[in-house]
């Protein structure tokens, strides 16, 4: 029995609180994918919904439950795409979303907040520093703050992800994940230790924001200073204790990437998939790339996690 903070019985209700447009994602094998990396690739393409990510999953949890005792208002901090979902499940249901975010998060993401009609305020500094004032902005007015991983509501709603995985899964012999906060990793990798334990669970970050790889290493929390990476979803500082606890229980493995395997993912994914991703969602191809051996002849499944990304950027990334 797997033992974390999360239920399969109430990720299995979560798909009826869900909206159905975030549900039953593409889940295809590549073939051009995966000559180029010689395995077989299945991709989990979360990227085909209104918001370009998963986040919807979880927010749609979180929007529901709040309308559900009466609550007309939330905040979050986000590197983009939590906000983004989060003023999409709002409005949706009538709530007043404030998002708080790094100035240097990217223009898309930031422009397509505010075009749902979320607050979006802005912060020097990283997400930490975001995640410091949407905490002030929670007290100051006395809503609800909505932290991503924390929530159990954000994983769960993640953790469905795992469930239409675990369908296919005995085909599979790993499935890659990136990693940041933990949302994801932990709830998919709960699903598919229940259901599947035999399918290696490898969760992907960049060796620029390594905090919680660190951490899985460590078997501790590893906090840095600083992060420096492209992959701005996944660039958190201070991993939280109980999402590191569940995800010591579900990873195989946590591996680090480089940015040029990141790109090189990129790359990869538009050329041999016709795919435009964000950095975030290219992780798993480049821990294929920069450890073939251990993936030669195997089967395996990468969650595409977002594509909410500046043109102008990933022009230069994958030199269009």
């Amino acid at each position: 029995m797997v033992t974390t903070r999360l239920d399969l019985a109430r990720i299995r209700a979560a798909r009826r609180e869900i909206d159905p447009v975030f549900l039953d994602t593409p889940l295809y094998r590549c073939d051009a994918l995966g000559r180029e990396l010689g395995c077989t690739v299945s991709i989990k393409l979360e990227t085909a919904n209104p918001v370009r990510s998963f986040k919807a999953r979880g927010t749609e949890l979180v929007a529901g439950l709040l309308t559900g005792q009466g609550r007309t208002a939330a905040v979050c901090a986000s590197a983009g795409n939590l906000g983004l979902a989060l003023a999409w499940s709002g409005r949706r249901r009538g709530l007043d979303v404030t998002v708080v975010a790094s100035r240097r998060a990217p223009a898309a993401k930031l422009d397509r907040i505010r075009a749902l009609g979320a607050e979006l305020e802005l912060v020097d500094g990283d997400f930490e520093m975001a995640r410091e004032r949407a905490v002030s902005i929670a007290q100051q007015r006395g809503v609800r703050l909505v932290e991503d991983s924390l929530d159990i509501e954000t994983c769960e709603g993640a953790a469905t992800i795992g469930l239409e995985l675990a369908d296919g899964a005995s085909s599979f012999d790993a499935v890659l994940i990136a990693l940041g906060g933990g949302a994801m990793a932990t709830g998919v990798g709960h699903v598919l230790k229940t259901l599947s334990p035999d399918v290696e669970v490898i969760c992907v970050q960049p060796l620029g924001a390594p905090a919680m790889t660190r951490s899985w290493q460590q078997r501790r929390v590893v906090s840095t200073d600083s992060t420096d990476t492209i992959a701005d979803g996944v660039a958190g500082r201070h991993p939280i204790p109980a999402v590191l606890d569940d995800l010591l229980t579900v990873a195989d493995d946590a591996v680090l990437v480089r940015e040029a395997s990141i790109v090189a993912g990129m790359r990869m994914l538009l050329e041999r998939a016709g795919l435009v991703v964000e950095p975030s969602a290219a992780l798993g191809v480049a821990a294929v790339l920069e450890d073939r051996d251990r993936f030669a002849g195997r089967h395996v499944a990468t969650v595409l996690c977002g594509s909410n990304v500046d043109l102008d950027a990933y022009r230069r990334w994958v030199r269009m």
